[in-house]
């Protein structure tokens, strides 16, 4: 149950923030041409977390595929934890990356249980 709910919140997580690329919201492409990102690169971006939330969802019935979706947000979101140390940003900043790195470290450790 513990997985269904942290697979779920991720992926619910990725998807509102791939919409928020997606739609350009202006606080969201602030934050990504802060953290260095080119404005080509959101859409692949994007996509990314899209993809990975299907993953998530497949891998409650597949658990090899919510495994690698897991395992792939936690090196997404580690990036954009980088990202903001690398620009000297603190706490409010680097929270929601940091908070989102560890729901995929902890889904990826239940999936690995499985």
């Amino acid at each position: 149950m513990a997985l269904i709910i942290l697979a779920g919140f991720l992926a619910l997580a990725t998807l509102m923030s791939a919409f928020g690329k997606l739609k350009k919201i202006p606080n969201v492409m602030e934050m990504m041409a802060h953290v260095g990102v080119k404005p080509n690169q959101i859409p692949q971006l994007a996509a990314i977390e899209i993809a990975g939330a299907l993953g998530l969802v497949v891998g409650i019935w597949i658990p090899v595929i919510g495994a690698l979706a897991a395992i792939g947000f936690i090196l997404y979101f580690a990036g954009a934890v980088l990202g903001h140390v690398r620009k000297g940003d603190k706490g409010k900043d680097i929270l929601p990356a940091l908070f989102l790195m560890v729901v995929a470290i902890a889904t990826t450790i239940l999936q690995l249980k499985r």
